[in-house]
Parts: structure tokens; C-alpha cells; sequence
């Protein structure tokens, strides 16, 4: 199997340490060096605080790596979006010919599981896009979770995405969709969406516990837990969706489809806000890996 570990990541799942799963997608794709860069170092600081052990996926010269150097990370930020996003049709014809590639969340999923690593931290998950009435883009990410025994910890589906029909997927899946501390599902960007979720969690330990019946029962798939945007970091709800509505009538214009669609709405998002909502992206992922990791701690305490 072209999967390599790094011995820490390794030596932690082998003592039933929380170890923690992060993508690459969010450095090759989701904001220029060196930002990209200091955020992915960050958001491992901020796990190894919190007293977890990060995990950083990607593809490097065909095989998977569960657990990126720093040096690797760095390299993944200067390459930038001449790195492919990998999905799960991708896997193979990119570990084949032994190219490099970005892991979204389902590879990311994937991956984690093949190493044994139960928690994946990320922004926000990909759903059933706007329009899919028509287009049927719907992201593999959906399916990822209906199958891969992976807990999800984000900020809800990314905001530019159908989120009733997302909701509506995830729960023909089987997907359990849990809010920590909320009863409505986040958008992202924002800590309210009027969507409610399957289930309010109160802490970290209920959310441990959730996990493990499910583990324990052999349901199979992943676990989404939905963490909001801290309050000083949100923003306004109508704004942010007007901007949404207009970078989607560019995106229509210019015939942009397929996995090309996220990161040119998150790019053009930024731009119109002048970087407000990449800074609100950045901060929901470092509130994110402060509570994936407390989850993770819980899950193995002995």
C-alpha cells in the first residue's frame, strides 16, 4: 500500500493517543503562500496545545502520507494550485503515476482511515452545490462520510453550497449531523443558517461518547460534527450571502464547473470582502482543531 506514516503519528495511534487528521487542499488551494503555510503550522500548534498529535495528509510522489514534515508542508505551500485536488476517482491515477496531490476532505477521510486515525479537522465539508436540480454536482464528500469510519469535526458545509439539500443527502446517508453547543447547523461563515441539526451535543465528553456507541454498534461511515465560527469572527449573514449570490452569477458566466467551482467562490468571495471571509475561513479552522482535539482527548481517555 503507497501509504507512509510519520513515527510520532504512528507511535501515537499505537498507544491510543488522540491523534489528529488535517487536509492539504486548505494550503495548495485555499490561500497564497506564505499564508497557506503559517495557517497549516498553526492549526498544528494549535492540536499539539490542546494536547493532540497533528496529522497533515497529502500525496507526495504517489504514495499518501499521514503526517507531513514541516519541510513537506512548505513545499506544498510554494507548489501551490499547480498541485491537483485529489478526490476519491482521483486516488489511484495520481498514486500511480506518482504525482503529487491535495487531499479534499474525502481523501483526507480516507487516507486518515487507512492509518488508523479516527478524528479529521477541517473548514468546511463540500454538499450538493446550488442548482444541482440541473447540474448534479454533488460532492464526494457525501459519500465519503456515508462510508468512511472518520469523525468529521468543521464548521458545517461550506456556505456557497445548497444547504437544505446537503442535510437532506447527509440524512439519506445515514450520516449523523451533530451540532457542539448549537442546534442549528453553521454555515461556515456564519454561526446561524435556520437549518437545524440531528442533535445538540453539550461538551466534548457526550460528543466522545457518540462516537464510540456508533463504533461499538459497527455502523459504518463517518460522524459530522459541526462546530460555529467563534462570534467576534462571524459575519453578517445577509452580506455574506449577497456576496455568495454574486460570485456564483460570475462563476455561471465564465463556465466554471466541476471541482474547478470551490476554490474560484472561496478566491472570489475573499476578494470582494477584502479578505474578511478569508480571515473568518482561518479562524473557524483554528476553532476547529481547539475542539477536534478536546473531542479526541476524550474519545481515549482512559
Amino acid at each position: 500500500m503507497n501509504l507512509r506514516i510519520r513515527d510520532e503519528v504512528k507511535q501515537a495511534i499505537e498507544e491510543g493517543k488522540p491523534v489528529i487528521a488535517l487536509e492539504s487542499t486548505i494550503i495548495s488551494h485555499g490561500m497564497p503562500y506564505p499564508q497557506n503555510v503559517q495557517t497549516a503550522l498553526q492549526v498544528e500548534k494549535i492540536v499539539r496545545e490542546h494536547g493532540g498529535i497533528p496529522a497533515t495528509i497529502g500525496i507526495i510522489d504517489g504514495t499518501g502520507v499521514v503526517g507531513m514534515s514541516e519541510a513537506e508542508i512548505e513545499e506544498f505551500g510554494k507548489r501551490g494550485m499547480s498541485i491537483p485536488k485529489v478526490s476519491r476517482r482521483d486516488l489511484p491515477v495520481i498514486m500511480a503515476t506518482g504525482s503529487w496531490g491535495a487531499t479534499t476532505v474525502a481523501t483526507t477521510m480516507i487516507l486518515a482511515a487507512l492509518g488508523g486515525v479516527e478524528f479529521f479537522v477541517t473548514g468546511g465539508i463540500g454538499g450538493v452545490h446550488r442548482g444541482a436540480e440541473l447540474t448534479f454536482d454533488v460532492s464526494a464528500d457525501l459519500e465519503e462520510l456515508a462510508r468512511t469510519n472518520v469523525t468529521v469535526i468543521c464548521a458545517g458545509a461550506k456556505a456557497i453550497l445548497d444547504l437544505p439539500k446537503t442535510l437532506e443527502v447527509l440524512e439519506t446517508k445515514g450520516v449523523p449531523v451533530l451540532g457542539y453547543q448549537t442546534a442549528e447547523l453553521p454555515a461556515f461563515y456564519t454561526r446561524t443558517s435556520g437549518l437545524k441539526v440531528d442533535y445538540a451535543l453539550k461538551d466534548a465528553k457526550e460528543a466522545a461518547a457518540v462516537i464510540r456507541a456508533k463504533r461499538d454498534l459497527g455502523l459504518d461511515g463517518g460522524v459530522l460534527i459541526t462546530n460555529p465560527i467563534p462570534e467576534e469572527y462571524s459575519m453578517d449573514p445577509e452580506a455574506i450571502n449577497k456576496v455568495i449570490d454574486e460570485a456564483i452569477r460570475e462563476m455561471d458566466e465564465k463556465g466554471i464547473k466541476g471541482k474547478e467551482c470551490t476554490p474560484f467562490l472561496l478566491a472570489r468571495i475573499a476578494e470582494i470582502t477584502g479578505g474578511e471571509s478569508l480571515n473568518s475561513n482561518i479562524r473557524l479552522v483554528f476553532n476547529n482543531a481547539a475542539v477536534g482535539t478536546e473531542i479526541a482527548k476524550e474519545y481515549f481517555r482512559k
